[in-house]
């Protein structure tokens, strides 16, 4: 079939009235180029001579459960706009809701900003006005992934408008054919990406044999859950037990006694703060003989984790200390003192400078983003979602975080594979960025690096194929 415009689209659902809001589909989860490549951490602050506007409709969660997600993917966003026009990003004022311009070159960028709420009804809602009214040229944002999905089967099917979701982590997003698109791209890395990494390092360089696994009961949890329970029984380790829990679960005493009775060695964690605040003391206090494994979270929830941890271990909150209670060590999808490179210093001064505190661990991605769709039109030499759909597919991304060309999108689903590292958990000190970092622990010095090649999800385990 012929495909049709953005303004065909547009005018056919003005019309018939075809978008129309669906009941809601439950609570939250996860998370939750200027042509050269640049090596002096320095954009050249030009889009090869295209001008014109391109608007942009922002989703994120400034209120509801997790505003810090939100920020982090506004923040994030802004400072990838700012490389690539060498200039600052938006200040704290602008991560709020709000209409606002940043000039990239010659390129005007239109930005929608809306808050989501932590609401899928509210994201989608929130999407059909930016996709009909307002007519923006692409969507970006949500950390919520069942509201991801929402945006993708009521928003993008129906109003032909392409989206990059982030920082919603859930894989089945692009994995699973029921939501990837052609007009879906995410930059942000994913919970398979946590497990094809962290689970592969526990089978491999881990004397553990034996693993209990825990999710929280949505979209999140059990992708976090499938996803390292494939990677490792495929490796060799044994699943002992599985449970999934409420995203607020507080009682963990009996689940944590199932687990030491069922002779675990390790275990893995899927859920927020909510439930993690909980689990942690309850880890500490019962003095429990098995090893945590998981992915290292936001500032949000080692804020109030390294506080428990401090209170708990007293004398022993050290790194030394951290180790011996068996946390960690665990996966960074990104974390600002994990790669060393000019981009990655730059984004790391311009954030601290605008923000007062370091890139966390959803900021790489949205970085990556917002970097791909300058690129995009530059090398395209036009601002249109045409444009910037056609050339993001099979995209090696030349400006990010993570070095020159270290996010490429893959043409089987658009999801964009990156390098993932492992580190310990260690006590934060007052020195150098640590200042920039309000949390008392953090991830350590990477202790190894695993290649995009090998985190991401072969075309041949998924049921999505865009090629």
């Amino acid at each position: 079939m012929p495909r049709i415009s953005r303004r065909e689209a547009i005018g056919a659902l003005g019309t018939s009235g075809v978008i129309a809001l669906a009941g809601c589909a439950g609570g939250g989860d996860d998370s939750g180029d200027d042509g050269e490549n640049n090596t002096d951490g320095d954009s050249g602050g030009t889009t090869n001579g295209v001008s014109g506007n391109f608007k942009i409709g922002v989703l994120q969660d400034f209120s509801g459960v997790l505003p810090a997600y939100g920020a982090q993917g506004t923040t994030g966003f802004y400072s990838g706009l700012a490389y690539k026009a060498d200039s600052d990003p938006l200040g704290n004022d602008a991560v709020d809701e709000g209409d606002y311009e940043y000039e990239v070159g010659d390129l005007t960028v239109e930005l929608s900003v809306r808050d989501t709420q932590w609401d899928p009804s509210q994201a989608q809602q929130l999407a059909e006005d930016l996709a009909t009214t307002q007519e923006v040229d692409l969507l970006y944002g949500v950390g919520n992934s069942n509201s991801a999905n929402r945006v993708i089967s009521q928003v993008v099917d129906r109003a032909n408008i392409p989206y990059i979701p982030g920082p919603a982590a859930s894989a089945a997003i692009t994995n699973d054919s029921e939501t990837c698109r052609d007009l879906v791209f995410r930059a942000n890395e994913n919970t398979a990406m946590d497990a094809r990494s962290g689970g592969v390092y526990i089978a491999e360089e881990t004397d553990v044999e034996r693993v209990a696994l825990f999710g929280a009961d949505e979209a999140f949890g059990r992708s976090v859950v499938s996803n390292y329970r494939q990677v490792l029984e495929n490796n060799g380790v044994e699943i002992v037990q599985q449970r999934f829990v409420p995203s607020d679960y507080a009682e963990w005493d009996g689940l944590l006694d199932q687990a030491e009775q069922a002779d675990a060695q390790g275990m893995v964690g899927g859920f927020t703060a909510s439930a993690l605040v909980p689990f942690g003391r309850s880890f500490l206090q019962g003095d429990y003989d098995i090893q945590l494994f998981g992915g290292f979270a936001s500032r949000v929830t080692l804020n109030v984790l390294g506080d428990t941890l401090s209170s708990t271990l007293g004398e022993d909150f050290t790194n030394e200390g951290l180790a011996d209670a068996g946390f960690g060590p665990f996966t960074t999808r990104y974390h600002w003192n994990q790669y060393d490179n000019p981009i990655n210093d730059a984004f790391i001064d311009m954030h601290t400078d605008t923000y007062e505190v370091v890139p966390d661990l959803f900021t790489s991605g949205a970085f990556t983003a917002a970097s791909s769709v300058v690129q995009a039109i530059e090398q395209a030499g036009e601002a249109s979602s045409d444009a910037v759909v056609n050339e993001m597919k099979g995209m090696t991304v030349a400006d990010t975080p993570k070095g020159e060309d270290g996010y490429m999108y893959q043409e089987y689903n658009n999801q964009a594979r990156s390098d993932m590292t492992i580190a310990p958990v260690e006590v934060t000190t007052e020195e150098g960025d640590d200042q920039f970092w309000p949390a008392a622990i953090k991830p350590g010095d990477p202790i190894e690096t695993v290649p995009a090649d090998q985190v991401t999800t072969p075309a041949s385990e998924m049921s999505c194929d865009l090629s």
